[in-house]
């Protein structure tokens, strides 16, 4: 259970001919307005079920991609000829469900999934619905909504009758008010509250292993830690960033619930010059570092959390020339493993001196790490550079990893993305795209990572309050 080498095996992937990490680059400089490339890329199995296996639409595009050229091509000759490829199937439907592969394309469905088809929304009658006005943006739907999704209770119906008699101006300010009431609630940031929730996929919770309150059979970490950072770094005028940059550590406090800095916690043991927030916290070191030499897993972890990039899934390949090196001897050199290892492996090189479970040295920073460590891994183990790569730029260590990561577009993206599943209730749509990109655009520029401020612009999106 305390091993995850196997975590290798996920991103090998089976056979001979492989999705090649510049497609998301070259699909987006053709299509720069397709919704799948607004701050993002495509992943892999845009074109393929999982590598070399391809979907309807990848096997599309295979007929007219550098015909009569010897295989396999390299990363220059497949980037020349993808754009031809894509223009020539632009009018076929790959996967015959009445719409063009441009159509798709441009419109955010998928076109090799005959259930991703675009859809009007228009076509609502007025006075359809005695409640609610179902065509546009209903003040009193959104009003419920917003005092069930962030109270966690619904309006007494006099209260709601109250509401109704507003103006519209007012009925503006009374929703941002109950918002700001509610987000200092409880059922906002207290225990297990709606914060908490979203920040378990990124602390990935074990009972068994905590320390501290709620003590498990193994204590190894005290994530407490880790959902107090993040859920400070959600609440009041507090930047979102610094979940991935803090140089702090937060106590929580309870009845009520107070998030408190502290400059040191006795549960947490990396210096304040190599802390990195959640990243380099005791819990995601003893759990995703464990006993690896190269801590690929804590990389991958803190890549799909924070900036919501799943490399099993080949989404964010960054391929660097010159990689995988296989400093630990893994075998990740192989072809049907090296498209995924050579983002994978740079992504993990500035994590190479966090130590995981070590006795005396668990969770904490150790120069020299592998050389004290781990020097019989492999022959060459301890080349393994500090230096490596994010998103495709180059960082020297992993606070400046975690400096880039935080100011990205893909930071900003993932961060809404969490709230806009919380509330809308699922991954922005198609139709929902302009509203979603004007979201977390304002998100990164406007509000400079607030998220109070976002989430008054997220209730007042259509997406949000109509019916």
């Amino acid at each position: 259970m305390l091993r995850r080498i196997m975590f290798l095996a996920a991103v090998c992937l089976s056979g001979g001919a492989l999705a090649k990490p510049p497609a998301g680059g070259v699909f987006c400089a053709t299509y720069p307005s397709a919704p799948t490339c607004t701050g993002q890329q495509p992943s892999c199995t845009y074109c393929h079920v999982a590598p070399p296996q391809r979907n309807a639409f990848g096997s599309a595009l295979e007929a007219f991609l550098a015909p009569g050229v010897p295989r396999p091509l390299s990363d220059s000759e497949y980037a020349a000829a993808l754009p031809a490829a894509l223009i020539a199937v632009e009018g076929t439907d790959a996967d015959g469900d009445g719409f063009s592969n441009l159509e798709e394309i441009l419109r955010g469905t998928l076109p090799a999934d005959a259930s991703s088809v675009p859809v009007d929304t228009g076509g609502c009658a007025a006075g359809g619905n005695p409640q609610y006005d179902v065509c546009r943006y209903d003040f009193r739907f959104a009003y419920r909504r917003v005092l069930l999704d962030f109270c966690g209770q619904s309006p007494p119906y006099a209260q709601l009758q109250s509401f109704a008699a507003l103006r519209d101006d007012a009925k503006r300010e009374r929703l941002d008010a109950e918002l700001d009431r509610c987000t200092a609630s409880e059922f906002w940031r207290g225990k297990n509250g709606q914060l908490w929730k979203l920040a378990h996929p990124k602390i990935r919770p074990v009972g068994s292993l905590k320390e501290g309150e709620d003590r498990g059979a193994i204590p190894l970490g005290d994530y407490y830690d880790d959902y107090a950072l993040y859920t400070y770094a959600q609440i009041d005028d507090h930047d979102a960033r610094e979940v991935m940059t803090a140089k702090y550590f937060v106590r929580r406090e309870t009845q009520p619930t107070r998030y408190i800095v502290e400059t040191s916690l006795p549960t947490q043991s990396v210096d304040a010059l190599h802390r990195a927030g959640n990243l380099t916290s005791a819990w995601s070191l003893v759990y995703f570092v464990m006993f690896t030499a190269l801590p690929r897993n804590a990389a991958s972890q803190s890549y799909r959390a924070y900036l919501g990039l799943d490399i099993a899934k080949q989404q964010g390949l960054y391929s660097i020339p010159g990689e995988p090196r296989d400093y630990d001897a893994k075998g990740v050199q192989a072809p049907a493993c090296a498209a995924c290892h050579a983002t994978l492996d740079p992504l993990s090189y500035p994590f190479r001196n966090y130590q995981g479970i070590a006795g005396a040295t668990s969770a904490q920073y150790v120069p020299n790490r592998l050389e004290k460590y781990f020097s019989d891994v492999s022959p060459i183990i301890t080349q393994t550079p500090e230096a490596g790569y994010l998103l495709g730029q180059p960082v020297s260590n992993l606070v400046e990893w975690a400096q880039v990561g935080a100011n990205s577009d893909a930071f900003a993206i993932a961060a809404v993305t969490d709230y806009w599943k919380l509330l809308v209730g699922h991954p922005p749509t198609a139709e929902e795209n302009a509203e979603f990109v004007a979201t977390w655009q304002r998100f990164k520029g406007t509000h400079q990572y607030r998220v109070q401020r976002m989430l008054h612009d997220l209730i007042r999106t259509e997406a949000y309050g109509a019916p």
